[in-house]
């Protein structure tokens, strides 16, 4: 059997990648918004709750492209088992592994978002921490077993998006901006009304 290889499978791993933490950034900073209900009356948390589902949404997308395109791609021997199954990997097997700890953290937090309303909120919250998990072991992912990792670009983006989320959450942790009155976590369009 000959393996499928191509320097476009390549490059766009690469890419999906870097674009992957970023959205991941900002799936995570537009939480820390959600949850802190960020402008009090003034802000619409509906408006915000749809920006953090579309973040998601297209931060799952690149994910799914970049798992897909380095599994197919056959210059290095990751297999379909290990993107979701940690240190089954051949290749740079720690490093690897740790992006494959992101994926399954990520999937995690995206499927029990979807069926949200099922689930106890305490459970739900509890498994959405692991967004906080899907980042830091993307970025030690990214900084581990990418080829550009340490190139002047792809460092500029690892600590901006470090940055970026160690500010929010600190703003989280100590500014506390005024909540506006009741949990309106749910969309209007999902045609049903929020408990409280």
């Amino acid at each position: 059997m000959s393996g499928l290889t191509s320097p476009y499978f390549w490059y766009t791993s690469r890419t999906t990648g870097v674009v992957s933490l970023v959205f991941l950034t900002l799936v995570c900073v537009a939480g820390i918004l959600v949850s802190t209900r960020v402008g009090g009356r003034r802000i619409g948390r509906f408006e915000l709750n749809e920006i953090h589902r579309s973040l998601s949404m297209s931060a799952m997308i690149f994910v799914g492209i970049h798992v897909i395109t380095t599994v197919i791609d056959t210059y290095v021997p990751i297999g379909w088992i290990s993107s979701v199954v940690p240190f089954t990997s051949p290749y740079k097997s720690l490093p690897v592994a740790i992006g494959t700890v992101a994926f399954d953290a990520m999937l995690a937090v995206w499927l029990t978002s979807l069926v949200k309303e099922r689930l106890n909120f305490s459970s739900w919250r509890a498994v959405h921490w692991g967004s906080y998990v899907a980042f830091v072991t993307s970025a030690l992912h990214a900084y581990t077993v990418g080829t550009d990792a340490h190139t002047h670009w792809c460092l500029y983006t690892l600590y901006g998006c470090l940055g970026t989320l160690l500010v929010a959450g600190i703003w989280r942790i100590f500014a506390r901006p005024e909540r506006a009155a009741g949990r309106t976590a749910y969309s209007p369009l999902q045609g049903r009304t929020p408990r409280r």
